[in-house]
């Protein structure tokens, strides 16, 4: 079952209560109140997440969260099994 648009693990979030997040599947806008390209992105193509786009992985996708330091792999991971199981 998929989280999210991009890969996060919300249910495992640690920051997920404290800044009031309810996951961006269940939220009109990002919960600090701009915007995701990514949530955009794939919501404008009515996709679940963006494990499912054909164009997987994209730039805007893999590197996503690079300038703060977090590793990409393990969101791709994450929409790889997401979009695995949405096959069986």
């Amino acid at each position: 079952m998929f989280e999210s648009r991009c890969g996060v693990l919300c249910n495992s979030c640690e920051r997920k209560a404290a800044v009031g997040c309810k996951g961006c599947v269940n939220m009109e806008k990002p919960f600090w109140g701009g915007e995701c390209g990514v949530k955009t992105c794939c919501e404008s193509r009515k996709l679940d997440h963006c494990g499912k786009c054909a164009d997987f992985p994209c730039d805007m996708l893999a590197n996503l969260g690079r300038e703060f330091g977090y590793d990409p792999l393990p969101r791709l991971d994450a929409l790889r099994k997401w979009s695995a199981e949405s096959v069986l």
